[in-house]
């Protein structure tokens, strides 16, 4: 009898635990950052005796129990130690010779970022508020031993002489960095009005770029008046882009805000752009990208592409773009092919998007031409199909609303329209807006106007 009082309640927390633990699945698919601390790998701990440098061999020598007790005291407290979290070091630009006082602190940032990115237990670099540190051209290359949080408070500037620029015209420059978070609510300004004075669209100058980096985050930052694209995201994976705030000139020419190009799995989310060029551009080797809750304008809008310039391949496919706002932009929602191209962009959603005074709210456009003579005319282009446009309503401020300009080789094909609704800016009585579709597969789902008249 009481065997079985004791060994019941044993039995009960058994099967509870072997069903708690036995119905917990882990979401293969999800990709999630630490928040509020530095990342930290997960250590593996071996038998405390060989961690510790404790021998496993018995003492006989040494029987006696209160020396037991005190021994297995010691091996708790070196185990509570082992488990305490890793405090990162705190990295101060300032104490490695930044003096921010209008001179290039281009080197102590270097030391900086040597010192933190060769830390073991993970380190935020900070840069303190009320400062403005003017920075040459800078690379911040990894790997880096642990995790690494770059906490921007104050404000770093470009310099002005555009003979620093000897690397492909790149400013400040991450490259092959893991797991790093670039935040702190204060400015990276490009200082580009030279720059727009002297525009030319090869050898763009990138005012941050992020190369060949994984888990990132960029949060909470003011990026403005970039040389030309603000922030490039390229060849990266698994990168978190929020509350952004990218501001230039609507006249400011080139300067795209977010431009990703070859980069899996990024999320742009909460950010206002407001630029003379896309607010955010999509071009090839790019895949599984979301853009929500995005406020545009001035600038050309939201592009994927171009693609295919100079007959390449270009692949582009899984964006997202929901919950956004255009205001005032030259474009809508753009997809913009060369003729002559090949590959594809393909299973493309743009969804809740609101228009104000916006031209050409919805275009497809495979016979761009962005040069100054004509474009010859061309049989092979970038396939686009499996594109959906739902829920978008506004204004646009040119007589065509819709423009399905497609190739006659290669027709778009999969292109659904759902509950649109768009209407000129200047509505008289009677007035509706236009569209123009041409070599396009189309469906229609709900109310939609202004309807294409041929496809």
């Amino acid at each position: 009898m009481i065997l079985k009082t004791l060994c019941l309640p044993l039995l009960i927390t058994l099967i509870s635990l072997s069903t708690c633990f036995g119905s917990y699945r882990e979401d293969p698919f999800h990709i999630d950052f630490p928040e509020g601390h530095a990342y930290r790998r997960p250590t593996a701990y071996h038998p405390y005796f060989r961690t510790f440098g404790v021998s496993n061999q018995r003492n006989n020598n040494n029987p006696n129990p209160a020396n037991l007790f005190n021994y297995n005291n010691e091996i708790w407290s070196r185990l509570d130690r082992a488990r305490a979290p890793v405090t990162p070091k705190v990295v101060n630009v300032d104490d490695f010779g930044a003096k921010a006082n209008g001179r290039d602190d281009s080197q102590a940032f270097k030391k900086a970022w040597k010192y933190a990115c060769s830390s073991s237990q993970g380190a935020i670099l900070v840069v303190p508020k009320n400062k403005i540190y003017r920075l040459k051209p800078i690379d911040f290359s990894g790997p880096c031993k642990s995790a690494l949080v770059l906490k921007i408070y104050g404000t770093i500037k470009a310099t002005v002489d555009h003979s620093d620029y000897k690397n492909g015209r790149r400013w400040l420059y991450f490259d092959n960095v893991q797991n790093l978070r670039v935040e702190g609510g204060g400015v990276i300004n490009g200082n580009g009005r030279t720059w727009w004075q002297k525009s030319c669209k090869i050898n763009k100058a990138l005012a941050v770029t992020f190369y060949e980096c994984s888990n990132l985050r960029v949060a909470g930052l003011r990026i403005k008046n970039a040389q030309q694209m603000h922030l490039t995201f390229q060849k990266c994976v698994n990168v978190k882009a929020y509350n952004l705030f990218v501001i230039a000139p609507g006249n400011s020419p080139n300067t795209d805000g977010i431009h990703v190009t070859e980069t899996q799995n990024i999320n742009i989310k909460n950010c206002v752009i407001r630029t003379g060029d896309d607010c955010i551009s999509i071009v090839s080797g790019s895949k599984n990208v979301r853009a929500t809750g995005i406020t545009c304008g001035p600038g050309h809008g939201i592009s994927i592409g171009s693609l295919g310039a100079g007959n390449s391949a270009a692949y582009v496919s899984n964006v997202i773009v929901n919950k956004a706002t255009l205001s005032g932009t030259t474009n809508g929602v753009r997809i913009k092919t060369w003729q002559g191209g090949s590959g594809y962009a393909k299973n493309i959603k743009f969804q809740n998007i609101v228009m104000h005074n916006v031209s050409n709210p919805i275009i497809i456009d495979q016979n761009y031409c962005d040069q100054q003579k004509p474009c010859s005319k061309q049989v092979s282009a970038v396939q686009v199909s499996n594109v959906l446009y739902q829920n978008i309503r506004g204004t646009s401020a040119s007589n065509v609303a819709l423009k399905l300009d497609c190739s006659q080789s290669f027709p778009c094909r999969g292109i659904f329209l759902q509950d649109v609704a768009l209407r000129p800016q200047q509505q008289q009585e009677e007035d509706i807006a236009e569209a123009s579709c041409a070599n396009v597969r189309l469906s229609y789902r709900g109310n939609v106007s202004p309807p294409c008249s041929s496809s």
